[in-house]
């Protein structure tokens, strides 16, 4: 119940909504998130670990938004991208991955009282890869019947919960 009230907060607010599938913008998000994980390997180099974990979490959200912009929807929050990518896609494994990321990601960034060592970051590394991969096999695999059965089940949805 959360969930559902938490997802019509946010298209009151205009930052869940549906908009025109766009290649460029998956192209754009694609590269950030390379980026991401290429600056996430260099800062495990450098022993900034965690700064990988920040790093490493970003790429995850980056491919995570280019599949969204893929079918053209269009989400300004971390939580409510992860439900979509498990309620709406099914990607429920996917969704345990970054949710562990962004979860390592907030730990590392805003609080002191923890501990990383080089094999948390390179774990975080390898789980990044490994979502990664996966979520460009997804963005991949998606033809234009995909995105038309996607984008009604997000309208319908939200015109539901309404």
């Amino acid at each position: 119940m959360r969930k559902i009230q938490f997802l019509i907060e946010m298209k009151e607010k205009e930052k869940l909504e549906i908009i025109d599938p766009s290649e460029d913008i998956t192209i754009s998000y694609l590269n950030k998130s390379d980026s991401h994980l290429e600056s996430a390997k260099i800062l495990l180099k450098s022993k900034k670990f965690e700064e990988t974990v920040s790093m490493a979490y970003y790429s995850m959200y980056h491919c995570l938004l280019a599949l969204l912009f893929k079918y053209g929807i269009k989400s300004e929050n971390h939580a409510v991208s992860i439900i979509l990518l498990n309620e709406l896609f099914h990607e429920k494994e996917l969704a345990e991955i970054i949710s562990f990321g962004k979860s390592e990601r907030i730990d590392k960034q805003y609080y002191t009282d923890f501990k990383i060592s080089e094999k948390d970051a390179l774990e975080m590394i390898k789980k990044t890869e490994d979502f990664t991969i996966r979520c460009r096999l997804v963005i991949k695999n998606t033809d234009k019947d995909k995105i038309i059965k996607i984008r009604n089940e997000f309208t319908s949805s939200l015109d539901n919960l309404i």
